[in-house]
């Protein structure tokens, strides 16, 4: 929706191996990554992000039991990606060959968040590791939590009510459960707390992109890197 004008898009093309969007009522093109119109009448506008969770169907189905599902077309099925897709993309050339300098290989698989002016790619492999990661990022501090299938990512506020709140995971529990060391409430992969001092309260969801390193950079090419065991940054 731009200027209260409903827009359809259509695949159009590719740019920087991230695909371009042409809506059918200006012919304008957009960045998938951005949202951003980089060529037409709406050449400089953007869409407004929707937020949303990359979880495995699992996660989805236990949290949303009466969610919907788009079921594939039998039609286009000869048009969907293998089940191995991202093992075959491991393989392509990216648009950027590894610098120098470069802290990741360019297919490396990250889990990027910007908040303002400020990025940061979290390495997937070492969030399945270190979950919960606890950060800060622009000023707001982050706990990163990697769910039970070591497939599912969410990002969320560590504060409630203007307080941080610093959390850990307890060992051997399955489903996942956090601990805040504030008040000892337990939490789910959720974000809610199902018991203790806070328990009905949920941390707020921050916008959180799984993707390669090479495409991530591209668009946010002030972009640090988090290393394990770093302390938090600002």
């Amino acid at each position: 929706m731009v200027d209260g004008r409903a827009l359809r898009f259509r695949l159009f093309g590719i740019n920087n191996q991230n695909f371009i969007m042409r809506d059918e009522e200006t012919g304008s093109w957009w960045q998938q990554v951005t949202g951003e119109a980089i060529h037409g009448p709406l050449k400089g506008r953007r869409l407004r992000p929707v937020f949303h969770d990359e979880i495995s169907f699992a996660v989805f189905r236990r949290e949303r039991p009466m969610g919907r599902v788009l079921r594939p077309d039998p039609e286009f099925a000869h048009e969907y990606a293998d089940w191995n897709w991202e093992k075959q993309m491991k393989k392509t050339r990216t648009v950027r060959p590894k610098g120098k300098d470069d802290p990741l290989e360019p297919r490396a698989v990250i889990v990027g968040v910007r908040i303002g002016e400020a990025a940061r790619a979290y390495p997937f492999p070492l969030l399945r590791r270190q979950s919960p990661i606890v950060d800060r990022l622009g000023g707001e501090p982050l706990l990163l939590v990697v769910g039970d299938d070591k497939k599912s990512i969410r990002v969320f506020e560590s504060t409630l009510d203007g307080r941080a709140l610093t959390f850990a995971r307890r060992v051997g529990v399955r489903p996942l459960r956090l601990f805040d060391a504030e008040t000892g409430s337990e939490w789910d992969f959720s974000g809610t707390a199902v018991s203790g001092p806070l328990a009905g309260r949920r941390l707020e969801k921050v916008r959180a992109l799984k993707e390669y390193w090479f495409d991530w950079k591209t668009y946010n090419p002030g972009t640090g890197v988090y290393v394990a065991g770093a302390r938090a940054g600002r």
